[in-house]
């Protein structure tokens, strides 16, 4: 096989991929403007005969379970920013601390982050809920906001460690030789070098938050503290689910992660360049 046949075939399982990629959530938005009658026809089209946004307004405007739809959205934008700023916080200083100092229990520490990622959520469910009511932090956002972070940092933490150790010591000791104090030289020197796996694990500590629902259905109990995916399961009944509010709430609550990953997509060029070193 020659060259140009090989980009062609590379080219190709690219299409394919993104294809499947992409479809669920075509499917999802072109479901969420259908009427009704065109979701539960007996031959499915990909495109709305006749769009409509009724489904749209019924979870803007109809107050599900009695709440309003933008309460939920409130809740989740206030753990999602708040997990993202405090991880991302603790998380570079962790592994600042982990890449450039020698200290006792080192090397556990960084087992002991990968083995917490291997322990399956569902069973922390119960000694979490037992934990947070002994600290009176039940049935409260910044009670679930620490949980959230506290499943963001062992990742954070191993991710940032290699963007940390990447950064020449060289580049510091030039700061400090320059007259820079420790704090100036994290934050002028190693802080730009390390902005684009900084961005990275916020991303992933922002989606891990937004979506989340087990432990927010699980943690909270008055309907006015749920965040957007418990909104979700109202639509689900015994009898039947409501397909048109539960794609229509659900390309809602996909706009907020475009929208956060566009924004620090631009971050994370401006981060790299930044970041350069001039030879």
């Amino acid at each position: 096989m020659n060259r140009s046949k090989r980009r062609a075939a590379v080219n190709a399982a690219g299409v394919l991929v993104f294809a499947v990629s992409v479809f669920p959530v075509f499917w999802m938005v072109s479901t969420a403007f259908k009427p009704n009658d065109e979701i539960f026809a007996s031959t499915p089209r990909p495109l709305p005969g006749h769009a409509t946004f009724q489904h749209f307004d019924f979870v803007l405007n109809g107050g599900v379970a009695g709440v309003g739809f933008f309460t939920y959205l409130r809740n989740s934008v206030v753990v999602a920013l708040a997990t993202v700023v405090v991880s991302g916080l603790l998380a570079l200083l962790a592994a600042t601390a982990v890449a450039r100092f020698r200290f006792r229990f080192r090397t556990v520490f960084l087992v002991m982050l990968l083995t917490v990622q291997m322990v399956p959520a569902e069973a922390l469910v119960i000694p979490l809920f037992l934990d947070l009511k002994r600290a009176d932090l039940l049935n409260s956002l910044p009670g679930l906001t620490v949980v959230y972070i506290g499943f963001a940092l062992p990742f954070s933490i191993w991710m940032l460690r290699g963007f940390v150790a990447a950064v020449p010591k060289e580049l510091e000791e030039a700061a400090w030789i320059d007259g820079a104090g420790p704090v100036r030289t994290f934050l002028k020197v190693l802080l730009p070098l390390v902005a684009p796996g900084l961005v990275a694990t916020s991303i992933f500590s922002f989606i891990t938050a937004w979506n989340e629902f087990i432990f927010a259905y699980t943690f909270l109990g008055d309907q006015d503290k749920y965040t957007l995916p418990i909104m979700l399961q109202y639509f689900f009944g015994r009898t039947g689910n409501d397909w048109g509010p539960i794609m229509a709430a659900s390309t809602l609550l996909t706009l907020p992660v475009i929208a956060f990953f566009l924004l620090v997509q631009r971050r994370m060029v401006a981060g790299l360049t930044a970041g350069a070193v001039k030879g």
